[in-house]
């Protein structure tokens, strides 16, 4: 099987062509424009900080960060500020991951439900907002974010975007592995919220991390190739960012697309991907 059929490699020769002279747009803007007063959404013990910017058809931002995920990373760590970059066409919703050591999240430590009860905050903040249908993109830990959605909800997403998605490899057995990022999580957050015991936490990053893992955390290969939501997947080549497992999620998912590879580096590069994922949304956005 190719690695790209034949769009894919069109998208790849006219990005190629294109990065050399393309100016830098707004993907590039960093500022600090705050998207507002931010609010929150409560179901029993669970408190999800969230903001909203714009107008328009829904599209949920998942931000980068792994279990430290929180709304700053758009205007951090980022790539691109992708709250600033599509607010002007599409109503963004963005929030802090529940128990994220700097955000404003917080909730149980679900630890035998450590992946489903992220499910349930992202969908259940959908609900909370009278938004049935809505669009995603997930940077990082927001691959197998969108991976737990699509599965939860195939019906709701009509296109997903997987930007640098954190995987599984055999690597990160090993101790001092620099892309097992979620060992540093619990010692944060119990120094933040000292009622949570050591115990709790290393049981939810086993649980999530570390028990039969495989792939995308969140979904099998079998699922992957009888997804029909399209997907669009710009992967990454860092230890936590495994390139094997973003360009597999591309060759099985019978409906994706993949961008020009590597995307972020020149940062000359930054607004054709931008660019793309501004034509993929468009495509599959319902009328």
């Amino acid at each position: 099987m190719p690695l790209v059929g034949i769009t894919r490699r069109s998208i790849l020769a006219a990005g190629a062509a294109a990065a050399a002279t393309a100016a830098v747009p707004s993907a590039l803007a960093q500022q600090s424009n705050k998207a507002g007063a931010g609010k929150f959404y409560e179901r029993g013990a669970v408190r999800i900080y969230y903001e909203e910017a714009g107008s328009g058809f829904p599209l949920l931002l998942l931000p980068g960060g792994g279990l430290n995920s929180t709304i700053a990373f758009f205007t951090g760590n980022a790539p691109f500020n992708a709250i600033e970059e599509f607010k002007g066409r599409y109503r963004c919703i963005t929030a802090d991951l529940r128990n994220a050591p700097s955000g404003q999240s917080t909730g149980p430590v679900e630890i035998d439900r450590p992946w489903e009860s992220y499910a349930d905050d992202h969908l259940g903040l959908m609900d909370h907002l009278g938004i049935d249908r809505f669009m995603v993109m997930g940077f990082c830990i927001g691959g197998p974010f969108i991976g737990s959605l699509l599965k939860r909800a195939p019906n709701r997403i009509p296109a997903a975007v997987m930007a640098q998605p954190v995987g599984w490899r055999p690597e990160m057995r090993e101790p001092n592995y620099p892309g097992a990022f979620w060992r540093t999580w619990g010692p944060a957050l119990i120094a933040k919220r000292p009622e949570i015991t050591m115990q709790t936490t290393d049981q939810f990053v086993t649980r999530m991390f570390e028990t039969n893992p495989d792939f995308l955390f969140t979904v099998t290969r079998d699922f992957m190739r009888s997804c029909q939501t399209p997907i669009l997947v710009l992967p990454d080549d860092v230890p936590a960012h495994p390139l094997a497992v973003a360009m597999e999620c591309a060759m099985l998912a019978p409906k994706s697309e993949v961008s020009i590879f590597p995307w972020k580096v020149p940062t000359e590069r930054i607004p054709l991907a931008v660019r793309q994922i501004h034509s993929f949304l468009k495509a599959h956005r319902p009328a």
